[in-house]
């Protein structure tokens, strides 16, 4: 089994191949019941392909509808291309004069849009950012004109009170969606199982031979009670499936849940991208998805990604040239304030989202596992039936000549069309449809879960194959930490002050001279990617990430001891933070003409730009070797206290050309270094040496200076005696062999850049063959996420490009959110492989009942109507009550499944084995003995029995559900009471049994029992858990990998555990 599954059900679980996709679809060929339902969760490859066409075409062609100088900045010229480049450019120049002339058609102003209150037509203004076309731009006044035309203002944005009447007018920013499902929907999906449909018709051919043979009711019976049990069959599925599609409804729902930063009514504010209007003033930064058309009205060198859409990698500059902004870009770099020209389907990504949605999402490697298990089973299954089928008919025919020659009856057609239904029954037992569905069950419920843990899965396969996870890489900053940053200690004019508030703010003004503190106020003030914004309560708001609001409450502090002038300031250029540079400088002109550069970042960086000091009398002085190395003494000593270092440095370029390209990056004078405090997170140290028994290694990967990442590593037990700290520059000099040998040892990588993070994870996975999840905040951590198994981006602090090339978004930014990911992942494992094993073992005692009776006796013992209720036993409610267990924290205490482990393990065989023989024997002896072991004898002793054995056999499932709580524990009682999915499942399965029995004989084809048969078959079925722990008590061979491999199952132990 296990090599038929590897070689034709195995798929990566992240971005598996087309053809590893159609490979296992074909392996299942033909053995399915009912192919609408099992792969309802499935995507369509076909449909999949088709969607990539329209994808394409929907897409803007490379130059197709760009002007002229747009398509000069994208096209980079090769000596070699250049002669096919002008043929290129001769026809582009031809196409864009037919394009301008077709563009001179005017859009008249409609009355509504004029009454309104607004002067351009609505498709106009669509137009205008989907083509980038400056000539209408500019007769309409450029974007001020615009701005003015669609009645807003880039400093006070839109009217709350106009929303509604934007939205009528030039629509909302919502896309077209394929219509929810109804529950009508999954009942006909449910109806469109193939023995279903034979079993009815089956049932009909009963109903009409029955009146025409018995009469009237009596006729009917047979064929109702078929009937009825399909009925309730499709209805619990249908039940099970509408619920789990409300579960994927609300998770949908979480994933759309994406702000940005708009003006409205004169106050900076948070507004959902779905309610954006056109005419609001959005504000763009590093990391922001462009959530609409728009229109460029001020920023500093803003970098757009518009790969989504045009399919070209080269990132585009945008300017007051180039004002063009499209909905579905990402900000690569700078920042920027927007104007929304146009929302929702009037924009390329509406289309674009329309057709994304029919793709589908990829199948998990447990769902496709899983239904090559189905197709082993279905295939053995069929092969039974069918044998099942012509071994009763053989048998009645033989009969029947032997006692009554070829005389054929009305009700001879009644026995051959009940032998067909029974194997046909068998089929629907067999044919497990419930394992790979059961898998989508079981994570659908564990998602829901933890989106009340704080973690929100975005693809299936995530939460599945965080359960066999072997490393975790993560961040420092906001995941280790709380991310709330205070300024704790700072160096300035050669003078060490630890910072606690306004007291400090007072004593710093009479200890440091002011044209010291000046200056250091304008680069805190100037020098920022962040802001200080009133709110509609009056309150100022710092609006930024943690460390730059530390550095402005700082600032804040102290600026009414200053008077530093940097309000009268005017900024020239700036070059934005970003984690390759590690450092952010502006360009400021100075109220009296002068120009200044401001430069701030990572400590050792910014003190080799310096060359220059300032001293305790507020003079500058050159720095030499000796104080170079004293301030790298002050760095290393705040840095050993744990704290995130930054250093300020300032360079007066009066005197020096201005038209340079870009900042300096030398010739600066250090003005203080930082100390910037960021407690660990509580839970933190508990979390870490949880993932250390779970076999789990924790490795810390952050840009901090190596000194405070040890720190914290060492506080939150990270590092270890034996572990290694090593800095990404080393890394990055190290040859294949080299870095083999040291990637086991690093535990923490400091100063590390975005591509180290990347190159740390491809060589743990294709070098180690570890299971390797990443955590990342920011847009270049992008490659990373996309690279590891499992990709974890911060909900908090992480940027939108983060979240959507990540798996599941740790929406509190807590490290122990992680670790529940990991536990509900180990759980979705182990309860697939408890329901499994339930379910293997009633295919085993259903199929070989009902063929070795059939071969014995010419009798199925087990009719239609009973099988179709077995087979709801251990398919839905099996699949809801094992599938949904939650996670206990005795899965933290075994190392992770690795990724060639059989799924099927040696325990689950000896699981699957014992109970099968066990219950075999018992219902052997009673349908060959059974009559003088129970003394039952009379004129309905047949029935009797067969009642008897029908409810023997199934509380030995019911007991053998709870036995498969815990398939390598005696103690399988431990947490069933807190478990209320699995006791109103027990519960029900034991009163609906009764009801069969006692009340519904006629449909049935059972007969009331006594008490004492009710007891017999309750102390039967619950003698299969003592069975239970005598087979736990032999010991069977572990799995050659789990032993040696830390990041593979130890399968199942040897014997029992602990109790």
């Amino acid at each position: 089994m296990e090599s038929f599954l590897k070689s034709n059900f195995e798929v990566e679980s992240k971005h598996p191949s087309e053809e590893a996709q159609r490979r296992w679809r074909r392996a299942v060929g033909l053995v399915v019941k009912n192919p609408r339902r099992r792969f309802r969760m499935i995507p369509d490859l076909d449909k999949r392909s088709e969607v990539e066409v329209k994808k394409k075409k929907i897409q803007t062609p490379f130059g197709n509808t760009m002007s002229y100088e747009r398509y000069n900045t994208l096209v980079v010229f090769t000596q070699e291309n250049i002669r096919k480049f002008r043929v290129a450019l001769y026809v582009q120049k031809a196409a864009l004069h037919f394009i301008d002339a077709s563009a001179t058609a005017e859009y008249p102003l409609t009355e509504e849009v004029r009454k309104a209150g607004y002067l351009i037509n609505p498709d106009e203004l669509a137009n205008i950012a989907r083509t980038h076309d400056n000539k209408r731009l500019k007769k309409h006044g450029g974007v001020s004109g615009i701005a003015r035309k669609t009645s807003t203002s880039p400093d006070y944005g839109v009217k709350t009170s106009d929303l509604s009447i934007r939205q009528e007018i030039y629509g909302i920013n919502q896309y077209v969606e394929k219509p929810p499902r109804s529950f009508l929907m999954f009942v006909w999906d449910a109806l469109h199982d193939l023995t279903l449909l034979i079993l009815i018709i089956c049932a009909l051919i009963s109903i009409v031979v029955g009146l025409a043979t018995e009469g009237w009711p009596k006729g009917m019976y047979d064929g109702m009670g078929i009937v009825l049990s399909i009925f309730l069959v499709v209805i619990v599925t249908s039940i099970s499936d509408y619920r789990q599609s409300l579960q994927f409804r609300d998770l949908e729902k979480e994933k759309k849940k994406i702000f940005i930063q708009v003006t409205r009514d004169g106050y900076r504010q948070k507004v959902s991208i779905y309610d954006l209007v056109v005419g609001d003033i959005v504000n763009l930064s590093i990391g922001d998805i462009v959530p609409a058309d728009g229109l460029f009205i001020s920023g500093y060198a803003l970098l757009i990604d518009e790969s989504s859409l045009s399919g070209e990698s080269q990132p585009v500059h945008i300017s007051d040239e180039n004002p063009f902004l499209l909905a579905g870009t990402k900000v690569q770099d700078g920042s920027a304030i927007m104007l929304v020209t146009s929302v929702g389907m009037k924009t390329e990504w509406g289309k674009l989202m329309e057709t994304l949605s029919q793709g589908g999402e990829d199948e998990t490697p447990l769902q496709v596992k899983l239904n090559g298990v189905a197709t082993i089973i279905g295939k053995i299954g069929l092969a039974f039936a069918t044998s099942t089928f012509f071994i009763l008919l053989a048998r009645f025919i033989v009969e029947k000549f032997y006692n009554e020659g070829f005389k054929w009856l009305p009700n001879d057609a009644l026995t051959i069309l009940n032998y067909f239904a029974i194997s046909v029954t068998i089929i629907v037992v067999a044919v497990p449809e419930g394992l790979p569905l059961a898998v989508t069950l079981s994570l659908a419920f564990a998602m829901k879960r933890l989106m009340e843990e704080k973690a929100l899965v975005r693809h299936l396969s995530a939460c599945e194959t965080m359960g066999s996870a072997s490393c975790i890489c993560t961040d420092k900053t906001g995941t280790l930490t709380t991310n709330h940053m205070v300024v704790d200690k700072i160096w300035i004019c050669e003078i060490e002050k630890s910072f606690r508030g306004s007291e400090t703010a007072v004593s710093l003004t009479s200890m440091i001279p002011e044209s010291a503190l000046a200056v250091l106020l304008q680069c805190i003030f100037l020098n920022t990617g962040s802001e200080v914004v009133r709110g509609k309560d009056g309150k100022n708001t710092i609006l930024g990430t943690p460390t730059e609001i530390a550095l402005l409450e700082f600032g804040l502090e102290l600026e009414g001891q200053v008077d530093s002038q940097y309000q009268h300031c005017k900024k020239l250029k700036v070059e934005p933070f970003n984690s390759v540079k590690k450092k952010m400088s502006v360009l400021v002109e100075l109220p009296d003409g002068g120009t200044l550069a401001f430069c701030k970042g990572a400590s050792e960086i910014i003190l080799q730009m310096c060359d220059h000091g300032i001293d305790s009398d507020g003079k500058i002085i050159l720095l030499s070797n000796k104080q170079k190395e004293d301030v790298m003494k002050v760095i290393n000593e705040f840095a050993c206290e744990a704290l995130r270092t930054l250093c300020l440095a300032y360079k007066d370029l009066n005197g020096e050309d201005q038209n340079m390209d870009g900042i300096p990056a030398t010739g600066y004078t250090l003005i203080c270094i930082f100390g910037i405090k960021d407690p660990v997170r509580p839970g933190v140290k508990e979390a870490v040496q949880s993932c250390i028994a779970a076999g789990i290694k924790v490795r810390m990967v952050t840009g901090d200076n190596i000194s405070t990442a040890k720190a914290i590593a060492k506080e939150c037990g990270i590092l270890t005696e034996e572990g290694l700290a090593i800095e990404g520059s080393e890394i990055r000099n190290k040859d294949a062999e080299e870095i083999k040998d040291i990637i086991p040892k690093i535990e923490v990588m400091a100063r590390s850049l975005p591509l180290d993070k990347h190159t740390l994870v491809t060589n743990l996975r294709k070098m180690f063959n570890e299971v390797v999840a990443v955590t990342g905040d920011g847009t270049n951590d992008a490659p990373a996420l996309h690279e590891a198994d499992i990709g974890l981006a911060m909900g908090i602090a992480g940027t939108e490009v983060a979240k959507e090339s990540a798996d599941i978004i740790i929406l509190d930014d807590n490290f122990t959110s992680i670790i529940n990911v990991a536990k509900w992942g180990r759980a979705v494992y182990i309860n697939i492989q408890k329901f499994v094993q339930f379910q293997l073992t009633v295919n085993i005692v259903a199929l070989m009942v009902n063929f070795f009776s059939a071969i014995m006796t010419g009798n199925a013992p087990l009719t239609a109507v009973q099988l179709l209720w077995v087979n709801m036993i251990m398919d839905t409610l099996g699949a809801l009550a094992l599938a949904t267990e939650p996670p206990n924290n005795n899965m933290l205490e075994r190392p992770p499944v690795g990724r060639n482990e059989s799924f099927i393990t040696p325990v689950m065989w000896r699981n699957i084995i014992g109970q099968s023989m066990y219950q075999l024997i018992i219902l052997g002896l009673l349908m060959f003995d059974g009559k003088k072991l129970l003394k039952i004898d009379g004129p309905d002793s047949d029935i009797v029995l067969n009642t008897f054995i029908f409810n023997t056999f199934v509380f030995c499932q019911v007991f053998n559900e709870i036995n498969s709580r815990e398939m390598e524990k005696i103690n399988v009682l431990r947490g069933i009471f807190s478990n209320w999915i699995f006791l109103t499942i027990v519960a029900s399965t034991v009163i609906f049994q009764v009801i069969i029995v006692e009340f519904l004989g006629t449909y049935a084809r059972t007969v009331p029992l006594s008490r004492q048969l009710w007891l017999f078959s309750l102390v039967i079925g619950s003698i299969s858990m003592i069975v239970a722990i005598i087979l736990k008590c032999i010991p069977v061979e572990s799995s050659k990998n789990s032993v040696d491999q830390r990041n593979g199952y130890q399968a199942l132990p040897n014997g029992p555990e602990a109790v």
